[in-house]
């Protein structure tokens, strides 16, 4: 194989040559990132097609919306710095920059928060969908069940041709999926659902959904409603993921955008993706206290050894989570602020002093990843762990919606179809069953 720039080909190529085949295939560059080989006609041309398991080395779409740069550490949202978006902006801005491409105006801004807050109640029949599940259900089976439901509800917004029809869904989407979340972790607890409020912000309101009671009056802390308003855009979007995949994939054979988000919920309930964070808080609850950090180390780096450091490393990333720096210090904010000496956080920040400075982890390049801190803050802030997987899908919902909305545009975009490389038994006769 090799590259060029042949006579009579349009731009850069590379040239396909071994067993009788000869094939020019285009190259493609974005905007950032490598080139990307076009093999769209690959197995028109030559009768092979490729095999890459996972998908690793396959751009499946092509995507304006969010770019990680792995070896950088870097993740952009529309092309902002998740860093300076976390800092500066918030999960409603961060919402409209996703959705529409530019970062709003204080009027557009002002509009899109108004629309979104008066789609947060749900159907109130809604509600008795809640008592078909058993109370010790996960709440993210209830959200993968109640999600899908919503097509039974809102008939008004399930024709994906009708440009209007697809935004009043993804308002809905987004506006609704905190309620839900809220009325999964009540059902849980046997608690009555709170209804919410049209008075306070995005992340205040779901706070005020989960935690209020009728008996009393419940005031949202500052501290922890920024918190989890970054929380929520430190995860809004993450390129082509599991789960965003999953939204596309559905999407593309038609599907109505409420069973899009909900099979995207249920990818995201694997735990090699949404539960990570609930999986490295469980790691530092078992390593207890900060003088046995030494002993897990030392398993974590023994091959023979099941255990793993849960919190480090990245399937992307193959440097510092941009994510994690941030949440490192919002960690240290909601800790101060509910005055809570919580011993996993004396081992978190102990693991993660040792684990940097470790040759061993140093060159293996196992930095600290958002999971790593986000499960000490939720669970400082009174969530339990089953509802980490669930917030996941609270704060990813607006970038499945995007994604959605982006795949539905795009004129070359057909249904989803993977090929194989079969391994099985080839053509037989059938054996009748008194002469096997």
């Amino acid at each position: 194989m090799s590259k060029n720039s042949a006579q009579g080909t349009q731009g850069p190529s590379l040239s396909l040559n071994g067993e009788g085949v000869g094939i020019e295939l285009p190259l493609k560059s974005g905007t950032v990132g490598p080139e990307v080989i076009d093999i769209r006609k690959l197995y028109a041309k030559t009768g092979k097609f490729t095999y890459d398991p996972a998908f690793t080395s396959t751009a499946s779409c092509e995507s304006k919306i969010t770019y990680i740069d792995g070896d950088k550490g870097e993740l952009l949202y529309r092309g902002y710095p998740i860093e300076q978006l976390a800092q500066n902006s918030d999960f409603m801005e961060v919402s409209y920059l996703l959705l529409n491409g530019e970062l709003p105006t204080k009027e557009q801004k002002d509009k899109f928060m108004h629309d979104i807050t008066y789609h947060t109640m749900v159907h109130e029949q809604l509600n008795h969908f809640f008592s078909g599940f058993r109370r010790d259900a996960h709440p993210m089976a209830i959200m993968v069940g109640v999600v899908g439901a919503l097509a039974a509800f809102y008939h008004d917004s399930t024709d994906i041709s009708d440009e209007r029809q697809r935004i009043i869904a993804s308002y809905r989407m987004i506006a609704k999926i905190p309620t839900i979340a809220a009325m999964a972790y009540k059902y849980s607890v046997g608690q009555p659902f709170s209804y919410p409020r049209n008075d306070l912000s995005y992340a205040g309101n779901f706070l005020h959904m989960m935690f209020s009671v009728p008996c009393e009056t419940y005031k949202v802390s500052p501290t922890l409603e920024r918190a989890m308003d970054m929380i929520f855009t430190l995860h809004a979007d993450h390129e082509q993921n599991a789960s965003t995949s999953t939204v596309r994939l559905a999407g593309s054979s038609g599907a109505n955008p409420f069973a899009c988000i909900s099979a995207g919920c249920a990818c995201l309930w694997g735990p090699a993706h949404g539960g990570a964070n609930e999986a490295a808080l469980k790691m530092l609850e078992e390593i207890g206290t900060p003088d046995r950090i030494p002993e897990y180390i030392e398993r974590a780096k023994d091959k023979n050894d099941p255990f793993r450091l849960m919190g480090f490393g990245h399937r992307v990333y193959k440097n510092y989570d941009p994510r994690a720096t941030v949440l490192r210090k919002t960690a240290h904010e909601v800790l101060n602020e509910l005055n809570i000496k919580n011993p996993l956080f004396d081992v978190a920040r102990e693991l993660e002093k040792i684990a940097l400075e470790d040759e061993y982890f140093v060159e293996k390049k196992l930095y600290p990843n958002v999971d790593f801190y986000s499960g000490i803050i939720l669970s400082a802030m009174g969530f339990p762990t089953s509802m980490f997987t669930v917030l996941f899908a609270v704060a990813r919902t607006v970038g499945w919606v995007a994604q959605w909305n982006e795949m539905i545009s795009d004129p070359v975009q057909r249904i989803g179809r993977p090929r194989q490389l079969y391994t099985g038994a080839t053509r037989r006769d059938y054996i009748p069953m008194d002469k096997r």
